[in-house]
């Protein structure tokens, strides 16, 4: 990142943790041994890979041996769902990968409510007799609503109980994207009562394509990449060494300041929401109040060209977002605005602001300066 610029999109990548870094480097080098090569230097890239994925399965109160990885989220999503073969439920605020995935299946969305939070009844209501797999992301992806897995995952141990007593062999499992909610959100797998996590290294100040999917044991999926067998046959082809190692790390900084940083980035999102709803009672913010990410900050200004905006901030040096990367390079509206109800002219006044670890008192302060001012200028511009 240039020297000066403020970084307020942490939401769509992290920037590498110099620890993350250090722990990765010699396995580009002089550690680069194919780990199911049967030599002794090889063997001990193999145990040192093991551990990495024991120690990122010890994060999420799981084993390493019940993880898959992948390169990035989106694959691991696909694989999650490769195992279906009947109807799917999902949200219609999901990411595109799961919508994408769910779209090569029968399958039901479910509509979130305005604050853009998926209740557990809905779910319910919208499971079928031949429905396999419910996907519901932890954390929107764009307005940092965190959504009620538990209570999900409740209803759904009671729908298997209901089949098994009519003998019903009809398999339903839970999956959630946990891209979002790592390093601030328990994403420990038995207390979320899922059945299958995705999870990204690149969100949580580790490598980039790199990412995995947990999955209990009893799931059962079936392979998209074949070849020599890796990943207990799931995922073939030669493992990424350097970028679980460093998967792993940064996992474990990340879930080891979870507390502190998430009151942290609080506190600056609180802070950043004051002053620019002050400046524009005609602000909104979107999201859930309550039940919503530490770092995350959905704001629009309503009939303010937020494509504008971005260009502008990116000039003072300030690098925010009008919603998630994917739609952004698409340049399209956002399918999460929408589906919340925010009106045309609300939603392309968007701008979602994320914070992390590049974030700071002083920047912020900064930061809110820059786009009180923008927003300024393009209000005169429009009289």
């Amino acid at each position: 990142m240039a020297p000066g610029n403020i970084y307020l999109d942490h939401a769509a990548a992290t920037p590498l943790d110099e620890r993350v870094l250090e722990a990765m480097q010699p396995y580009f080098s002089e550690l680069f041994f194919n780990p199911s090569s049967p030599y002794q230097p090889a063997v001990a890239v193999r145990r040192d890979y093991e551990d990495a994925k024991d120690r990122l399965a010890h994060c999420i109160g799981a084993k390493g041996d019940e993880l898959v990885m992948t390169a990035g989220a989106t694959e691991s999503i696909n694989l999650a769902f490769s195992g279906v073969s009947g109807h799917v439920v999902t949200s219609n605020i999901e990411h595109d990968a799961v919508l994408k995935a769910a779209a090569c299946h029968d399958h039901t969305l479910v509509k979130s409510d305005e604050r853009g939070r998926i209740n557990a009844a809905d779910v319910q209501k919208a499971l079928r007799p031949d429905t396999q797999l419910v996907s519901i992301q932890l954390a929107n992806n764009e307005l940092g609503t965190i959504q009620p897995i538990r209570d999900i995952a409740a209803m759904i141990r009671e729908e298997r109980t209901r089949r098994l007593e009519r003998q019903d062999a009809t398999p339903l499992y839970l999956h959630t994207d946990a891209s979002q909610g790592v390093g601030y959100l328990d994403v420990n797998v038995a207390r979320l009562g899922v059945d299958m996590v995705t999870i990204n290294s690149g969100k949580l100040y580790g490598p980039k394509q790199v990412g995995l999917l947990w999955t209990a044991r009893s799931v059962k999926l079936i392979p998209q990449i074949v070849g020599g067998g890796q990943e207990r046959g799931l995922r073939s082809g030669t493992e990424n060494v350097a970028g679980t190692i460093g998967f792993a790390r940064a996992t474990e900084l990340v879930t080891a300041t979870q507390k502190s940083e998430s009151q942290r980035t609080a506190s600056l999102r609180d802070k950043a929401e004051k002053e620019l709803t002050s400046a524009f009672p005609s602000a909104m913010v979107s999201g859930h109040r309550k039940h919503r990410l530490p770092n995350f900050l959905h704001i629009s200004f309503p009939s303010i060209d937020a494509e504008r905006l971005v260009f502008a901030l990116e000039t003072n040096g300030v690098l925010v977002a009008t919603g998630s990367a994917c739609a952004a390079n698409k340049g399209t509206r956002s399918h999460i605005l929408a589906a919340i109800g925010l009106p045309p002219d609300v939603a392309d006044g968007s701008l979602r602001l994320s914070f992390g670890h590049l974030s700071t008192d002083e920047n912020t302060t900064q930061a809110v300066k820059h786009i009180i001012d923008a927003v300024r200028t393009e209000q005169e511009r429009q009289k």
